[in-house]
């Protein structure tokens, strides 16, 4: 595990969104073993936006990194979805796959395995185009900031989704409810928070760098989610597949949660 824990600039600076997605998103490994982990997130992101409710016209995803697997369930509910991520190379990365253009990330693989759980596996090329023309916009955003986006302000969205973001950018528990609570303001009341967290992880590695995660009991993230003005729906808790010296997750939480209506 590292040392201390990665702040943003370390993110800025030695985060290769190229890399992460050849060791993480690929659906087989070079011996051609299968990526459990990839497949349980897909399916359960899945299941989570065919959960009644969960749909509108704006999706607001927090930390989207330089991916889009999130978003290929997601973008069968939604019209309209603006992608927000800290770090200037992934979203770079993102633009170069929602462009089309040459050495952008192939998602094929993914899309097509999406299809297959939706019912029919030779739609992928419609679904790419239909996500390409949802992302309406890549924005910068920081979530331990009371407004993520700032300086712009977003319409509260319908839907906010944020997968495998928080535990790596909060360095403590505090930072961590708070960060929930300044994203929850991203979202409409009645409107729904999506997630997938890593349990008990305290790292994550790939090139060669270690990057830090903050231990997290499903507990602790389903109180910090009502801390945040939630109402917690839906969970789902699968173990992590044994034995991967990339990681030391033990299991990945899926949560939906509904806003409350203000109480003001």
């Amino acid at each position: 595990a590292p040392a201390a824990f990665t702040e943003a600039d370390f993110y800025q600076r030695h985060f290769n969104p190229q890399e992460y997605m050849k060791e993480y998103y690929t659906l087989s490994d070079g011996q051609g073993q299968p990526n459990t982990f990839l497949m349980q997130n897909l399916r359960s992101l899945f299941k989570m936006f065919s959960l009644d409710g969960v749909r509108g016209d704006t999706l607001i995803d927090v930390g989207c990194g330089p991916t889009i697997y999130q978003l290929l369930s997601a973008c069968e509910r939604f019209q309209e979805i603006v992608a927000l991520d800290y770090t200037e190379q992934n979203r770079r990365e993102l633009e170069r796959w929602l462009k089309g253009e040459a050495g952008a990330f192939d998602w094929r693989p993914v899309v097509q395995y999406v299809c297959e759980l939706e019912g029919d596996r030779e739609k992928w090329a419609e679904k790419e185009e239909k996500l390409r023309r949802k992302v309406k916009q890549v924005l910068k955003c920081d979530v331990t900031k009371a407004n993520p986006t700032d300086p712009v302000s977003l319409p509260p969205a319908d839907c906010i989704v944020s997968t495998l973001c928080l535990e790596g950018a909060c360095k403590d528990l505090a930072t961590f409810r708070s960060a929930l609570r300044n994203i929850s303001a991203l979202v409409k009341p009645g409107g729904h928070l999506v997630m997938i967290t890593v349990l008990r992880e305290t790292y994550y590695a790939f090139n060669q760098q270690v990057f830090s995660c903050l231990r997290l009991e499903k507990n602790e993230v389903e109180e910090a989610v009502e801390g945040a003005g939630f109402e917690v729906k839906f969970t789902d808790t699968q173990l992590c597949p044994a034995g991967d010296a990339r990681t030391d997750c033990e299991a990945v939480l899926s949560l939906v949660a509904r806003k409350r209506a203000s109480t003001s």
